[in-house]
């Protein structure tokens, strides 16, 4: 069967996928452009399964908000130069706006939802780009955070994005503590969020800390529990120094801002860290 430029082209725009996988679709297909879309997910099906072992550890971190509701989502690929490539950094834009679009409830959601503007779920979306790119492609982080404002940040080259909920439209000071996030990767909104676990752990490593250095053992376990101030200085929001003036906290910021302004939650999320 002949197969013309015009329908290889057709292919492409359907699928993204390269000029000489289309023709080949659609020989094999006897120029079905449905049969060779098939053909090309199929590819791109058995490209991901041979895949499946090798690391997607390169890629792009994006949230995003929409009045109460934000998302923070890391789509992985293989390689820096995929990542930097503006049709894979759109492919990650288009499934975020997705989720906004749908109130996504979490990542299995998101997956089964339908892709816009085609037949396939996101997830056979992902696969069938995979087929066209060569590469391992997954959405290897996914959240979500309602309240009253929620405010996202992305760090120029999206490789970390934060985001934060807020008892109140604070457009400014919310965007100031996703950064303060980004930048300090706190572990816990304040001391009483602190996992116990966490708390018990630095407990011990300061008694033994605190031994090494000399102290009487009866004193260690004291001289730890003291030591925790600083660990939740260092390690909590409210409590951290802010960025943009470290004689304040993150707490006294918000206070001064708006006496009434707190935060309810944040996420935070790094390809690397």
């Amino acid at each position: 069967m002949n197969i013309t430029a015009k329908d290889v082209n057709e292919l492409r725009k359907k699928t993204g996928a390269g000029m000489m996988d289309c023709k080949k679709a659609l020989q094999e297909s006897n120029g079905d452009l449905e049969a060779a879309i098939d053909f090309l997910r199929k590819k791109g099906q058995k490209i991901a399964a041979k895949r499946g072992d090798r690391d997607a550890k390169e890629g792009l971190v994006i949230s995003k908000s929409s009045g109460n509701t934000g998302y923070l989502i890391c789509l992985n690929c293989e390689t820096d130069f995929v990542a930097k490539n503006n049709d894979f950094g759109n492919f990650a834009n288009a499934i975020l706006d997705l989720a906004i679009t749908n109130s996504s409830s979490n990542l299995d959601d998101l997956l089964n939802s339908n892709y816009t503007g085609s037949d396939l779920s996101v997830a056979e979306k992902i696969t069938e780009q995979s087929g066209v790119i060569g590469e391992k492609i997954e959405i290897s982080y996914f959240e979500r955070i309602s309240a009253e404002r929620v405010v996202a940040y992305n760090h120029p080259g999206n490789q970390i994005a934060s985001m934060v909920g807020l008892t109140a439209d604070a457009e400014d000071e919310g965007k100031q503590v996703a950064m303060q996030v980004a930048a300090m990767n706190p572990i816990a909104l304040d001391q009483d969020s602190v996992p116990q676990e966490v708390i018990e752990r630095e407990i011990e490593i300061g008694k033994d800390l605190a031994i090494q250095e000399g102290k009487p053992e009866q004193m260690a376990e004291k001289i730890a529990k003291g030591r925790l101030n600083k660990f939740f200085k260092e390690t909590t929001l409210l409590n951290q120094a802010f960025i943009r003036d470290n004689k304040k906290t993150v707490s006294q910021f918000l206070k001064e801002s708006n006496p009434d302004l707190k935060v309810t939650d944040f996420k935070r999320y790094s390809l690397s860290i």
